[in-house]
Order: structure tokens, then sequence, then C-alpha cells
């Protein structure tokens, strides 16, 4: 798994996760799903998230490490 997968699947996980404790907790969970929003928002602006950060940092691989590697 590259780490942009890692990153997206994560984001996916925690939305669901947030709304699911939105429903069933508290209704205040929503802000964890605004920030969670606003995170994927200004990473299309700055390219900056924290979260592939860490999964580059655990040593996922990029989908162009791994396209080259198919090449050779």
């Amino acid at each position: 798994m590259t780490y942009q997968k890692a990153t997206f699947l994560f984001a996916g996980i925690m939305t669901l996760l947030s709304v699911a404790l939105t429903q069933f907790v508290h209704p205040n969970f929503l802000y964890f799903t605004l920030f969670i929003g606003v995170n994927m928002m200004q990473f299309s602006i700055s390219k900056f998230c924290p979260a592939s950060w860490a999964f580059k940092k655990l040593g996922l691989k990029s989908d162009c490490d791994n396209l080259t590697q198919q090449k050779l």
C-alpha cells in the first residue's frame, strides 16, 4: 500500500467514525467531522497533510516509487 492510498483510507475511516460518534454518542462530535473536512481542504491548497507525513515516516512508499520499481 502506498502512503497516498493509506491517507485516503485513513480520511474515509475517520469521517465515518466521526459521523457514527455524532449519531450514537454526542452531537458535538460533528466538530470532529468538520475538522476532517477542513484538513482535507487545506491539503488541496497547501499540499501538506499530517497523516501522509506520518505514513511516509512509517515507511510507506509513493505511487511513483511503485511504478518505477514495476518498470525495472
